[in-house]
């Protein structure tokens, strides 16, 4: 597949997409929603089919997400596209009015992940062709029937040949060869070792990146949370996806005085999760044998630290329709250390880790120290403190009283800080990605020949200059009053021949 000439093509054709109007290209896209509602069932049971998610899962957290997203953005894009006018700063440049303006960036390049085929990547292609982008997308290799069912959707909206793309390669292969191949900017979801592989291939070219990396995000469960809620909440964003969601709850920093109680609840909803893959299971295998086999190698690593399963769900009945290969049960560990995996490491499985702490102080600290900030979440009754523990914590997103749902709400802005990438994606943030924006500054000034810092410089200019820097920033009123003679004269320059 010869990927220069595919971008070559794309950015022919992109040319002529982008200066359509954008009611246009909006009309395009509402085919490809309206595709989407007839075919969401058969979509869905395509990606429980070929990474082993929860149908369940699948619905929640792919296709009604994707579902909303189109009709947001469809609705929101013109608006998020249109120039908007900056207000002045000063008066003393009230003859300067500035605009922000906004142009796609001509190919985009989108890499996707495996663990949310479908939900991550329709957004991201949506965003970009209403932005008036061409789109190159490479799927999940491990789910190639889900990226053929996106290239299906987006055929619906009978787009111009050769907008978008979906290029079917190794995914160790596609960042390198989007990059050589000159595409304008390139989104990547995926692990934060890509993330850097691909930074260093970007930086001769100055490529423009967006990452969407991983996590080992924090849960901060207060004395004043209502345990049942927090529990059954945790234990949801902990293990749902088989726990292999980079927004996730991985560790669980709870007040001492609730720790026995907290853990006793989470305990017991733990042990009632049934394994399986059908409509009535809770927990379905791993998208993979590798993946299951890096999880045990991980929480082995814990445990000969010193660390105790403190819960852990039933194994699949004999017979039971899962690959035992590729299940592995949700579990909590305690006695947990800084150095143990669980509390530094993406597990990126069923695993999360439960840490007793003395206050509100001890959990921000603990929550902040990690080399990942993309998610957290505060738990309490008290939404005042909540929020003020929000503000503290290094995280691109943080819930309060819930957990990474956040990425199912088209108008949240989505990424996360260190380790967890850069750059936004979702929401009126991540619709700008899509687009490169300028400043328009426009003289309103009637009749001026000059500005008043412009050539030829004199001693009556400088005496000028330093009448408005006593004006802008004299020490007292009087000073600054005193000033405004000598800001008039160096005001009437403006009509000096």
């Amino acid at each position: 597949m010869d990927v220069t000439e595919i971008v070559r093509r794309a950015r022919e054709t992109q040319a002529r997409w982008g200066e359509l109007p954008y009611r246009e290209r909006a009309r395009h896209l509402k085919k490809t929603a309206r595709r989407l509602g007839a075919e969401a069932g058969e979509i869905a049971g395509t990606i429980c089919r070929e990474n082993g998610k929860l149908r369940i899962d699948a619905l929640a957290a792919e296709l009604i997400p994707a579902l909303m997203a189109v009709r947001y953005y469809i609705k929101k894009g013109r608006a998020f596209c249109a120039p908007r006018r900056i207000r002045g700063g000063h008066l003393l440049m009230c003859n300067k009015q500035s605009r922000q303006v906004f142009s796609p960036w001509g190919v985009v390049g989108i890499i996707s992940p495996w663990n949310y085929p479908f939900s991550i990547p329709f957004s991201e292609v949506v965003m970009a062709l209403l932005a008036g982008n061409a789109v190159i997308l490479k799927a999940a290799s491990l789910t190639p029937g889900v990226g053929r069912a996106l290239a299906d959707l987006f055929a619906a909206a009978e787009l111009p040949l050769g907008l978008f793309t979906l290029l079917e390669m190794p995914g160790a292969e596609a960042g390198p060869a989007l990059i050589n191949a000159g595409v304008d900017k390139l989104f990547f979801t995926g692990s934060s070792s890509v993330g850097r592989e691909l930074m260093a291939l970007a930086a001769p070219r100055l490529l423009p990146l967006v990452l969407e990396l991983g996590g080992a995000d924090a849960a901060l469960v207060r004395f004043d949370a209502d345990l049942d809620r927090a529990a059954a909440g945790i234990v949801w964003a902990g293990f749902a996806n088989a726990g292999q969601s980079c927004g996730g709850v991985q560790r669980v920093l709870i007040h001492r005085t609730v720790y026995p109680v907290f853990r006793e609840k989470l305990a017991a909803l733990i042990s009632e999760l049934r394994p399986g893959s059908g409509e009535e299971a809770d927990l379905g295998p791993l998208a993979t044998a590798r993946q299951k086999e890096r999880v045990e190698q991980q929480v082995a690593a814990c445990l000969s630290m010193g660390a105790l399963v403190a819960a852990q769900s039933p194994a699949p009945a004999v017979g039971a329709a899962v690959d035992p290969g590729r299940f592995y049960p949700a579990t909590a560990l305690t006695n947990l250390s800084p150095e143990m995996p669980v509390m530094g490491e993406e597990i990126f499985g069923p695993v999360v880790g439960l840490v007793p702490v003395a206050d509100d102080e001890e959990a921000i600290r603990l929550a902040n120290a990690s080399p990942y900030g993309l998610t957290a979440s505060v738990w309490s009754r008290n939404r005042r403190r909540a929020r003020q523990i929000a503000a503290r914590i290094n995280a691109g997103a943080v819930m309060i009283n819930d957990h990474l749902m956040s990425h199912g709400l088209a108008e949240t802005p989505w990424g996360g800080f260190g380790d967890s990438g850069l750059g936004r994606t979702h929401g009126e943030p991540g619709f700008r990605e899509m687009l490169k924006a300028k400043v328009v500054v426009d003289d309103l000034l009637p009749g001026a020949k000059r500005d008043i810092w412009w050539q030829p410089y004199s001693d009556r200019l400088s005496r000028g200059l330093t009448a408005i820097t006593e004006f802008l920033g004299g020490p007292d009123f009087f000073r600054r009053l005193r000033a405004v003679p000598g800001v008039l004269r160096a005001f009437f320059r403006y009509w000096k021949r």
